[in-house]
């Protein structure tokens, strides 16, 4: 396994194990943008100093101007096969930029507005990165629709399982934490997931494992939208067994 394999495997597993399902040439292609989700994602997280952290961001900006500027890829285990990939697919910097502009905010605590604030931020993170990764494997413009139902639902499902920690940490990661306001949100995921799925058939299916990263969304927000208090309380987590089941049906079956 690449020493970037392993990077993602250890920071993001359920990510990558997902992409396992993939062949080799496509993992070669997603670890990347992978990788560097992950970088931008714990630079709030790493440090108690907000400058520290934007620096951490300002560095993934720098490397996206970089490449879009056609300059030679940083010398970084992460930037170098960032920049090819991103660059052999075209991929659009401006949805780089949006991950990263909407991980800003996480250094900071101020509360969302409201759950359309919310929802732009995990299409900024979660939906962006989804899409991106579908481009680098050949994506066209009918996907895109799907493609990022799924990622609001897959973010939105990774969300909820993080609010514990993201309210001990001092943040405020649900604009209203009360249970009515919580179901809503779940079942605004399981929409967009369930549309993701009925149009299966604009997407490819060597695109599958790109969403099949979602895998969880489905129990993660139903288990919500019937027992919203899980949410704040930390009982959202599925077991390693559960989930493991769950991964491998859903690749056996090609059906993300």
């Amino acid at each position: 396994m690449s020493d970037l394999a392993e990077f993602v495997r250890l920071g993001d597993p359920d990510r990558h194990a997902a992409t396992l399902a993939a062949s080799s040439g496509a993992r070669a292609k997603l670890w990347p943008l992978y990788a560097f989700n992950l970088e931008i994602a714990r630079a709030p997280w790493v440090t108690q100093e907000p400058m520290i952290a934007e620096m951490r961001l300002q560095f993934w900006a720098d490397v996206l101007d970089e490449i879009a500027e056609g300059k030679a890829p940083r010398a970084h285990e992460v930037a170098a096969p960032l920049s090819v990939v991103w660059r052999e697919a075209g991929l659009p910097v401006a949805l780089g930029r949006a991950m990263i502009d909407a991980r800003r905010r996480d250094i900071y605590k101020e509360p969302f507005a409201d759950a359309a604030e919310l929802g732009a931020h995990l299409d900024a993170t979660s939906g962006n990165l989804m899409w991106l990764a579908a481009l680098a494997l050949g994506a066209d413009t009918n996907a895109q629709g799907p493609v990022r139902d799924m990622g609001f639902a897959a973010g939105l499902g990774n969300w909820f399982q993080a609010v514990p920690e993201l309210t001990a940490r001092g943040h405020h990661p649900l604009p209203d934490p009360g249970d009515q306001a919580i179901a809503a949100l779940a079942r605004d995921g399981l929409t967009r997931l369930r549309r993701a799925r009925a149009a299966r058939g604009t997407v490819a299916g060597d695109l599958g494992a790109v969403l099949l990263a979602g895998w969880q969304a489905g129990p993660v927000l139903s288990l919500a939208a019937r027992q919203p208090q899980l949410v704040r309380d930390g009982g959202l987590a599925l077991s390693e067994f559960s989930k493991r089941g769950r991964l491998l049906l859903r690749a056996l079956a090609g059906r993300w």
